[in-house]
């Protein structure tokens, strides 16, 4: 079973996520109430929709992991899953998705709409030197 997978499997039983496929076309989402809040896009990388705030709020510890990989300006970050300790990032990183989502409303203007995930939009160099796309 491939990390993903794992994520996937322990994400699929949280009680605020539903699952389904993923807007972008590739793989499958998880969604809120409110948004889409995950997309798994392949074995080891998956898109999360943080909010713009969310990710203002913790740029700084998003930008020191080498898991993490960001698009200015985008409201995702993908990670990477490259081990255990990669996808216990990743659920501390959905918590903060879901309640950043649950303000969502209140927080952007409703003039702007939201951005797509990162697929194809991120090309992942794994920890070892192999790019992935």
């Amino acid at each position: 079973m491939t990390l993903a997978q794992r994520a996937l499997e322990r994400l699929q039983v949280w009680p605020d996520l539903s699952a389904g496929p993923a807007s972008c076309g590739t793989g499958q989402a998880l969604s809120s109430v409110h948004d889409e809040i995950i997309h798994f896009h392949s074995d080891r990388d998956v898109d999360l929709h943080l909010t713009q705030r969310a990710i203002q709020r913790f740029h700084y510890d998003l930008g020191s992991s080498s898991a993490i990989h960001m698009i200015p300006g985008s409201r995702w970050v993908t990670v990477h899953l490259d081990c255990e300790t990669d996808v216990d990032l990743l659920m501390s990183l959905v918590s903060i998705a879901l309640k950043a989502h649950q303000t969502w409303p209140e927080t952007w203007p409703a003039t702007e709409p939201p951005s797509g995930c990162n697929f194809h939009r991120v090309t992942v160099l794994h920890r070892d030197g192999v790019l992935d796309g």
